[in-house]
C-alpha cells in the first residue's frame, strides 16, 4: 500500500463535504499540475491518503482512501486531465499543522515540509506513521 497527501482550500473543498460523500466518495477533480498527475495515476485502490487543508489552517484533518483508479477528470475542459476517486475514512483527532510538520525533524524529507505547493504528493510508509502519532490516530 502506498501512501498520500491531497491538499484543498477548506472554501473550496472541506473535509466536512469530503465525509458527507460517504462511501461512494468523490472525484478529486481540477488538479492541473503535471507531477500531481502522475501521483494520481500511480494510487492503487485502498491506497490511503491524508487530507489536507491549506490555506490559513495548513493542517492534516482527515485520513481518506482511493476508491476509484485514475479516470478522465470531469472538470477538465481541455486536456488529457485525470484525477482519482477518494472517501473519507476517519477523522484526525488532533490535527497535524504544517508548523508542526516543519518542525519535526524526523518529517524534515517530507514533500509537504519542502514542497508544500504540490496539491497530490506521495508520504512515506514512516512519515505515515509518525503524522498518525501526531494526530492521535489509534492504529
Amino acid at each position: 500500500m502506498a501512501y498520500w497527501l491531497f491538499k484543498s482550500e477548506p472554501e473550496t473543498w472541506s473535509w466536512e463535504q469530503q465525509k458527507a460523500k460517504g462511501k461512494a466518495g468523490e472525484e478529486w477533480t481540477g488538479v492541473r499540475n503535471f507531477q500531481a498527475r502522475k501521483n494520481m495515476k500511480e494510487m492503487k485502490l485502498g491506497d490511503k491518503g491524508f487530507f489536507y487543508h491549506s490555506g490559513e489552517s495548513k493542517a492534516i484533518v482527515g485520513i481518506v482512501e482511493v476508491a476509484k483508479l485514475a479516470h478522465p477528470d470531469s472538470s477538465a475542459k481541455e486536456g488529457p486531465w485525470e484525477c482519482v476517486d477518494i472517501r473519507a475514512v476517519e477523522d484526525v483527532p488532533k490535527p497535524v499543522t504544517l508548523a508542526q510538520c516543519k518542525a519535526d525533524k524526523r518529517l524534515k524529507d517530507m514533500v509537504l515540509v519542502n514542497n508544500s505547493r504540490l496539491s497530490v504528493q506521495p508520504v512515506s510508509a514512516e512519515e505515515w506513521k509518525i503524522v498518525l502519532s501526531l494526530g492521535g490516530v489509534k492504529k
